[in-house]
């Protein structure tokens, strides 16, 4: 019914929800057929018995950018049902159907409402089946996972949900995640589509990539002090050919104690990047990262350098289309394509428990990566509060200024933009 492309290849077969649904259907079927069988009871209890869950995010988000004459008002409201089959042979069902709508302030351009006067808050309205999905647990360490699903990636900076935007980015694929032994963890995911941020409905952006890629990585813990993931992630879009890419590359990652409250750690990661699968541009680049970090029990501090490689052109510079863009180099989105002569994003954090919530202060310097220059600054802040087990508030704010003498809106990183958010959720 369904066979995973060679990796390279272009050839294909149906698309995985088409796979999904007629799995769902057969299964549906035989539990019919077993009318009096013990095992449609166990079907049928398996569906019975399974949970749902109710999440509801409310978020007002206000932009003011020195490329757009208006300021943006958005007021949105993302309610997400949820799911969770029992489990049958070791096989559960999990769905999420979202729903997202503006409420009260709709002065903002989603990229689908024609609103262009004002800047850009990438939150369409519309409802849509964002996880379906066939989990089997038979194997020992070992899960599979057919259909519509959430795939997340070390720290998302390469493979993510965008989980920060009110529409989730989400994978029709089929993961295979597996631990052999203590401390390995294996993992392998052939993408046939993406559905991105923009919205159940087709527009520009586009609402999906067309896929024909694979995630392979490996990670081996030796314990507290190192943490090693090799990886490969081979990109291949029909519909967004310039964004196919091999990027393979090394993470470590580890912390080491100091005494009794101080806790001392760090990051370091490098990846090769290069075209892929009908990619017309021909291009190396390369992607580094080192960051270090001091921890107490209630404060922290840490420092970092990252950098994605541009060679002068913006189509080979150093490319993440699947990662959370938003939560590297600044909250402001000047930066969710890397510029045409690359970036280095040099940043300070410093971070507090009190007031019974969790308070955040970031500083980033940006800067080329090739023939110098300085991009800008910006200032990022947040605290947050969990209350009453169910209910979380939130407020952010970000602040960013250009070096560039004049803003020119389809550069990146030449505007002024200042961002303000605050966000109420509830689970239930």
């Amino acid at each position: 019914m369904f066979s995973v492309n060679a990796i390279g290849g272009r050839a294909r077969g149906p698309r995985l929800s088409s796979v999904l649904g007629s799995l769902l259907l057969a299964l549906c079927a035989s539990a019919s057929a077993l009318a009096e069988d013990s095992l449609n009871e166990q079907f049928i209890g398996a569906l019975k018995g399974g949970d749902f869950d109710l999440s509801l995010r409310y978020r007002y988000e206000w932009v003011d950018s020195q490329a757009v004459a208006k300021e943006a008002n958005a007021s949105t409201l993302l309610t997400r049902l949820i799911y969770k089959s029992a489990e049958f042979k070791s096989i559960f069902l999990t769905l999420n159907m979202d729903d997202l709508r503006p409420i009260v302030a709709d002065r903002f351009n989603d990229t689908r409402n024609n609103k262009t006067q004002y800047p850009i808050v990438a939150d369409p309205k519309g409802t849509d089946l964002n996880l379906a999905s066939l989990t089997w647990t038979g194997l020992d360490n070992a899960s599979l996972v057919l259909g519509r699903q959430r795939i997340i990636r070390a720290n998302a900076r390469f493979i993510g949900n965008v989980v920060w935007r009110q529409n989730e980015q989400t994978y029709d694929s089929i993961s295979f995640a597996y631990s052999p032994i203590e401390k390995l963890d294996l993992f392998y995911a052939y993408i046939d589509r993406v559905k991105r941020v923009f919205g159940p409905n087709d527009g520009i952006p586009t609402s999906s990539f067309r896929s024909n890629s694979h995630l392979i990585d490996a990670a081996y813990t030796f314990g507290a002090p190192l943490k090693l993931t090799g990886y490969a992630y081979l990109l291949d879009f029909d519909n967004a050919a310039v964004l196919s890419s091999a990027t393979y590359g090394l993470r470590a990652t580890g912390s080491v104690p100091v005494g009794d409250s101080l806790k001392i750690g760090y990051v370091g990661e490098f990846a090769a990047q290069s075209d892929y699968g009908d990619n017309p541009v021909s291009y190396d680049a390369n992607y580094y990262v080192v960051e270090g970090s001091l921890g107490w029990e209630r404060f922290g501090f840490k420092l970092g350098l990252e950098t994605l490689e541009g060679n002068g052109t913006l189509a080979s510079s150093f490319r993440t289309p699947l990662a959370t863009g938003f939560k590297f180099n600044g909250w402001a989105d000047q930066f969710l394509v890397t510029p045409a002569n690359g970036l280095e994003d040099a940043y300070a954090e410093a971070n507090a428990k009190f007031l019974k919530g969790t308070w955040k202060l970031i500083y980033h310097d940006f800067s080329a990566n090739t023939g110098g220059g300085d991009y800008g600054s910006e200032i990022d802040f947040v605290a947050s509060w969990k209350f009453g087990g169910a209910y979380s508030a939130l407020i952010r704010a970000a602040r960013y200024r250009s070096d560039a003498p004049n803003c020119v809106a389809q550069v990146g990183g030449s505007c002024d933009t200042d961002k303000v958010w605050a966000q109420l959720s509830a689970d239930f």
